[in-house]
């Protein structure tokens, strides 16, 4: 059947500053562009992954939305007929890749942050400590000590603890996912700035036997290269249940993406897909739930703490709390904005809630329970700047969770064709010849100056609250005003309106 989807965007090439070398040519992964007498663009084929414009020694290649390609249409916009145009031909699912795109209220934008003048200094982060270190891990009720004054201990016996020097977490992509290279590179950066990386569902990579104290391991329904050795060679263990980009579903690596490499790592044989089923199939309730967490305690000698993901869906708060009460150490939220390798297009764009509204409904329900120590929280779902953190963890997040932020670090231009191996970059795909196009080393590079960069941002903002340590800010909702908001929206959030003071 012959296509009638017109070109989204359209390659503008400067053939007067054009010098031929083909560089543009060798660089684009989806055929987009050809050598014929002169470089010659096919424009149905360009996802604007802007690798050609970016390498092109001359700057001759700029590319454009096609602004001819449908009429504009408020009720039938251009993406609905473009779909409709796709389903015409296809018959199938409508499969995309990365975060919700659709302009739903980004409440981060709606919340402004608090600053100390005259009655409450400020501190100068330039001239003083500032403390971003927190830890994951359930905190007891109470602490008791033990000895006298010259030689006092601690009585209480804690739970396993993992440190962050700083308070953002690589989110969980799979190796199959994302490359290996990808892969290395999260985990050099996690080492190097004291935080985490995670594995996702794909299994461990031997190459990575060398970071593993700094590696989050998951065990996600399709249980893929866990074993003991596997929960035992990391910093914590992290139960998938759900996932913000496609809450409900479970997930599907196609066959040819499986080689020898991820068949090895995975524990399945080459060339067969990977089904990740929708639920666990031994988990129908809490108490199913608890006896996996304590299954992994067990084995992992209550020595690792273990967290457990789900997506925000509208009844988050009670569902965080039987996670809590089933013995989880940490919850982990993925908002509806979430990030994914592949997910069929309605569910990513309709199904879910924003996450700042899931994290102020958990921790306000954890609070009024009395178990808000029982568990850390952390939160994804499109953390897409400093700003983000801080107000998350006012909000009452412990920590936050990046993705796609760290996926950009690293060089992806957001073409949400990552479900197509195709990734020009050398993230999100296992073709040999795309991926040595990402060195982890320079991926490292890149991740650890964006960590670096967002913790003295954070630091900045901290001294203009008047205070040094992230963790005198979590849950400090006060320090958060809303503009543009209802008010039942600002209920939700636990914050007031931009002008009312104390």
């Amino acid at each position: 059947m012959e296509s009638q989807l017109p070109a989204e965007f359209i390659v503008n090439i400067n053939h007067e500053r054009c010098r031929k070398c083909k560089r543009c040519v060798i660089n684009c992964s989806f055929s987009a562009i050809e050598f014929k007498d002169k470089v010659t663009a096919n424009n149905r084929q360009c996802v604007a992954c802007h690798r050609c414009a970016t390498f092109c020694p001359e700057n001759a290649i700029t590319i454009i939305h096609n602004p001819l390609d449908y009429k504009d249409g408020y009720n039938w916009s251009p993406e609905i007929r473009k779909n409709i145009l796709k389903q015409a031909e296809s018959g199938g699912i409508i499969l995309t890749g990365m975060g919700n795109p659709r302009p739903y209220p980004i409440y981060w934008d709606h919340m402004l942050i608090d600053a100390c003048q005259v009655t409450n200094p400020s501190i100068d982060p330039l001239r003083e400590p500032m403390e971003l270190r927190t830890y994951l891990g359930a905190k007891p009720e109470a602490l008791e000590f033990e000895g006298d004054i010259d030689n006092i201990s601690l009585k209480t016996e804690l739970a396993p603890q993992v440190k962050l020097d700083i308070p953002i977490v690589f989110a969980a992509m799979s190796y199959g996912a994302i490359s290996l290279n990808a892969h290395k590179a999260l985990a050099m950066a996690a080492k190097r700035m004291g935080t985490l990386m995670n594995t996702g569902e794909g299994g461990l990579h031997e190459d990575l036997a060398g970071y593993t104290d700094r590696i989050i391991v998951q065990v996600a329904s399709g249980r893929f290269g866990v074993t003991s050795k596997y929960l035992n060679n990391s910093a914590l263990v992290e139960i998938k249940i759900g996932q913000g980009a496609k809450p409900g579903i479970g997930g599907h690596l196609p066959g040819e993406k499986v080689g020898e490499d991820i068949s090895k790592t995975r524990m399945i044989p080459v060339g067969t897909d990977a089904l990740s089923p929708a639920p666990h199939h031994d988990i129908y309730s809490i108490e199913d739930l608890s006896q996996l967490i304590y299954a992994i305690k067990e084995t992992t000698d209550y020595k690792k703490p273990v967290s457990v993901k789900i997506a925000a869906v509208h009844n988050v708060a009670a569902i965080a709390s039987g996670i809590v009460r089933a013995g989880a150490d940490i919850v982990m939220i993925d908002g509806f904005r979430g990030g994914t390798g592949a997910a069929p297009m309605v569910i990513r764009d309709h199904v879910g809630i924003p996450i700042e509204l899931a994290l102020a409904a958990v921790d306000d329900r954890l609070r009024q329970e009395g178990i808000r120590n029982r568990a850390s929280i952390l939160v994804g779902g499109s953390i897409r700047q400093s700003a983000d953190v801080v107000k998350a963890i006012a909000l009452g997040a412990d920590a936050c969770v990046i993705g796609t932020a760290s996926l950009i670090a690293m060089g992806c231009r957001v073409c949400q064709k990552c479900y197509t191996g195709n990734c020009a970059w050398g993230i999100a795909t296992q073709k040999p010849e795309l991926v040595r196009r990402l060195n982890p080393e320079v991926g490292a590079d890149r991740l650890c100056n964006l960590l670096t960069a967002w913790g003295h941002e954070i630091q900045e903002v901290l001294g203009s609250l008047g205070i040094n340590a992230i963790e005198s800010l979590r849950g400090s909702r006060e320090r958060l005003r809303g503009v543009g908001l209802s008010q039942e929206t600002l209920d939700i959030l636990g914050i007031k309106h931009a002008g009312i003071g104390q």
